[in-house]
């Protein structure tokens, strides 16, 4: 394969990036990432999302082999279409969610709290918006809550904003932990060190694709470390400035499926 056509990671991020805000995948989407992968480039979903919620994408995207990355970087999944789910679990990174979870309830006591159950859903210290989550979910009591190292925990607060929390978690510090803030009030947190950014560089590794062959396109702040990693870090025009900054370039609204221009100036992509 010539140089130019030298297969490329494309990173790209689900909601507000791939699908619209409303849940929806235009057609002009589907066939734009179909059309990078069947030229040979490696399409490698990085979401926020669980791992029972990104699944249904890679299956409307037709994408079962490669990786994807899940949980904001702290799983990471080998597709593998002889598995009984077509994945298996590559990777995933835990933490002691207690000390930071602890600050924030203090801080905010009627937020709700989520920690993610790999696989299977999430556990609950009270019910959250109807369709936020996907898999089982489960209301515990606090202490099973933040009993066992987890890969993944949500704090949301539905009556708040997302300046509200960028606030509290100035405000309060938070050590141990990397979060990131919704564009709702809506903060995840996972393990130190942990992004989606560094999920994956070691993807990359494992695919053997040239730190300059890297893209990525995401829309919220959990994308940053994303946009960063990449060599080619692209912004949705629906980006919060803050991330549009740190972006090379930045490209139209979901709901204009800026994605695809995006896509469609890959090597080899008709």
């Amino acid at each position: 394969m010539a140089d130019s056509f030298a297969p490329h990671l494309v990173a790209l991020d689900v909601d507000g990036t791939t699908i619209n805000h409303a849940g929806d995948l235009s057609p002009a989407v589907a066939e734009a990432v179909r059309a990078v992968a069947d030229a040979g480039h490696h399409v490698v979903i990085s979401t926020g999302r669980s791992i029972v919620a990104t699944t249904p994408i890679l299956d409307v995207l037709g994408l079962t082999t490669g990786y994807a990355v899940c949980s904001n970087g702290a799983v990471t999944l080998g597709l593998d279409p002889s598995q009984d789910k077509g994945f298996r679990v590559e990777e995933a990174v835990t933490f002691d969610a207690r000390p930071a979870l602890e600050l924030l309830r203090a801080e905010w006591p009627d937020a709700v709290v989520a920690v993610e159950e790999l696989g299977v859903g999430f556990k609950l210290n009270a019910p959250f918006p109807d369709g936020e989550l996907q898999g089982e979910l489960r209301i515990v009591p606090w202490e099973e809550l933040v009993a066992d190292p987890v890969t993944r925990v949500t704090f949301r607060a539905p009556e708040g904003t997302a300046e509200d929390f960028l606030a509290l978690t100035e405000r309060i510090g938070l050590h141990g932990v990397n979060y990131a803030v919704g564009f709702s009030a809506w903060l995840d947190l996972n393990p130190e060190g942990v992004s989606k950014g560094s999920a994956l560089e070691l993807v990359r590794r494992r695919l053997g694709v040239e730190p300059a062959y890297t893209v990525a396109v995401g829309d919220q702040r959990n994308d940053v470390e994303m946009l960063h990693w990449a060599a080619r870090g692209v912004a949705m025009g629906n980006a919060p400035d803050e991330v549009k900054e740190v972006a090379d370039e930045v490209t139209a609204d979901v709901d204009d499926d800026g994605l695809v221009p995006v896509l469609r100036s890959l090597p080899g992509v008709d």
